[in-house]
Order: structure tokens, then C-alpha cells, then sequence
């Protein structure tokens, strides 16, 4: 994560900026030497109904991917076959117009490029997810009512702003820049030790900010969110979940699959493996699984619907 332009609040905890796919793979795949003009589309492609929604190909997704650096760039993988998808297609594609150049919507037709999908791990129609600066944010797999996706979109634009993907698109307008905000002492350290990627400092000095306010919702999910990143640096995608197959009731293994669940934008595979774990192991094994799932509770937001749902299964799992 580069530094900002000014000094962000903290990103929303729900919005986990650090790589939650690898999308190296499909930017080498491409030899294209332009990027798509706004409102460009494939051929046969029906056109978008703003110049800010565009059709993406394997070809083209490289270059979509480099507009990420100046506005925030939503993935519409979906399916003409998925009444579901089409829904959100059109949701997004509202939200797009009335943006008004202030983010970039990139529909991918999964049937016509499935490695774009398979980046993104879209395991089913609708998936939405959004690129800043290059770097994936999943933000939903499933069809949701219009407020919540509209919700999900807003917060992507503060997580936007906040790290300086603040432009505007040719043919849009761009806000004045808001005033900067200042950070609290501790909260700016920690900041400046993720832009380092130095998750330990940055855990050290949410714990301290924790120890002088310990009702500091920012820093306790900041702490989270830190303790997930340094928890993945370095992980074996294909290890962990070979572990976790093999070792169904091993506690150390369920909850390293569990950190690649959240990371990927798979919240309830999450949620329903840590609580499932926990309705089968008891002591030390259980304790350390709740408080794991707590912490999840943290980086995906505790005001999230599926927080609240996994809080109930949590209860039944214990008691």
C-alpha cells in the first residue's frame, strides 16, 4: 500500500486492502497497448449505459486494472444466465451514473473470460469486487438489497479517498478534496507501519492506543485487521486448505483457512467453519477458536449482517 496524499481516517475494518487475489497472472497475459476508453465496449458487447461502465476482456482487464490508481474500479463478474446477477448489474450500474466519474464499473462476462473470474476466486454469479491502486477488495458474492449494496459501495469510495483514489474519470467531475483529518498519535503510527507493511509495529501501536482508550473501536478493529495481514504474509494458499482438509478437528489449521475465507470475501465459509469447530472441541481449543472468531467479527465489521448471524450461531455452538 503506497502512501496516501494526506492523512485518512482509518479504512472502514470491512475493507481488507491487502491481497486478497493475485491478479499478476492475468496483467502478464496481456500485450494490449492501451487502456479502454470510457464507454468503450467489446465487440458484440450491448454499450453501457454510462460512459463510466464498460465491458472487460481478458485483454483489456490490465489496463482497467491501471485506472484503479485514480478512481476505484468495480469488478461486475456475472452471468446473462443469473436473473441475480443481472439485478446487481443494473444496481452497480445506477451507482455508476450517478458517480459521475468518480468510480469505473468493469462488467466481465464470466461465460466469455473464466480465468478473470477464477482470479477473483468467483466461485458463483453475482461476485463484486473492487481494485485500488491494484490491490483487490472483495465486496460481495451473492444478490443483497439495493441499500446494502449502495452501502458497500460508499464505504469503498471513504477507503478510496482515504488512501488518495480520489480522480475523476474524462467526461466526470471531481469534489474538492475534503480537509485533511488528523489522525490520533498512535492510530497515524500504526498507519504509517501497514503503508510499511510492518504488521508487527503497526499491532504494537494499536495495542498501545487500546491500552490508554480501551474503548477505541478504530484501533480494536485496526489490531484485527493488522493481526489477519501479518497472520497471511507468506501463507500457502494451496497448504493451508490442503491442512485443513486433512485435519478437520486440528484448531491451529481450521482457523488458518478461515483467515484465507475472510481475506478472499468469503465471510459466512468463515464464520460457519470457526463455529463448527467450536461445537466440536472443548478447553483451551475452544477458547482459542472464539476469540479467533471475535477478532474475525472485528475485520469484517461488527455492525455487518453476517457478523450478527454468525453471533447466533456462536451462541448455539457454545451453550
Amino acid at each position: 500500500m503506497s502512501t496516501p496524499n494526506h492523512r485518512p481516517s482509518p479504512a472502514p475494518s470491512s475493507m481488507n486492502l491487502r491481497g486478497a487475489v493475485d491478479l499478476s497472472a492475468l496483467k502478464a497475459r496481456s500485450a494490449a497497448p492501451a487502456a479502454p476508453a470510457a464507454g468503450a465496449t467489446e465487440p458484440g458487447a450491448a454499450p453501457g449505459p454510462s460512459p463510466f461502465v464498460v465491458q472487460v476482456s481478458e485483454q483489456t482487464f490490465p489496463q482497467v486494472v491501471q485506472l484503479s490508481a485514480e478512481v476505484p474500479v468495480v469488478i461486475d463478474l456475472y452471468s446473462d444466465a443469473s436473473a441475480d446477477s443481472q439485478q446487481v448489474s443494473a444496481i452497480l450500474a445506477a451507482i455508476a451514473v450517478e458517480q459521475n466519474g468518480r468510480m469505473l464499473l468493469a462488467r466481465v462476462d464470466v461465460d466469455a473470460y473464466p480465468q478473470i473470474a477464477q482470479a477473483f476466486a468467483a466461485a458463483s454469479v453475482p461476485t463484486v469486487a473492487a481494485v485500488l491502486k491494484g490491490q483487490p477488495v472483495p465486496l460481495l458474492d451473492r444478490l443483497l438489497p439495493e441499500e446494502q449494496i449502495r452501502a458497500l459501495v460508499g464505504e469503498l469510495m471513504q477507503v478510496a479517498a482515504a488512501n488518495g483514489v480520489a480522480g475523476s474519470l474524462e467526461g466526470g467531475t471531481q469534489e474538492a478534496p475534503a480537509e485533511e483529518a488528523l489522525l490520533p498519535p498512535l492510530h497515524q503510527e500504526a498507519f504509517d507501519a501497514i503503508n510499511a507493511e510492518d504488521y508487527d509495529a503497526a499491532a504494537a501501536a494499536y495495542r498501545r492506543a487500546l491500552a490508554e482508550q480501551p474503548a477505541d473501536a478504530e484501533a480494536k478493529a485496526g489490531l484485527a485487521q493488522v493481526e489477519l495481514m501479518a497472520r497471511l504474509r507468506g501463507a500457502d494458499a494451496d497448504a493451508v486448505r490442503r491442512d485443513g482438509a486433512e485435519q478437520p478437528d486440528n484448531v491451529d489449521a481450521q482457523l488458518a483457512v478461515a483467515d484465507l475465507d475472510i481475506a478472499g470475501g468469503h465471510v459466512e465459509d468463515a464464520f460457519r467453519r470457526i463455529t463448527g469447530l467450536i461445537a466440536r472441541v472443548y478447553g483451551d481449543d475452544r477458547e482459542k477458536a472464539r476469540l479467533r472468531l471475535l477478532d474475525l467479527f472485528e475485520v469484517v465489521g461488527i455492525a455487518d449482517p453476517r457478523v450478527t448471524k454468525a453471533r447466533s450461531a456462536l451462541a448455539r455452538a457454545l451453550f
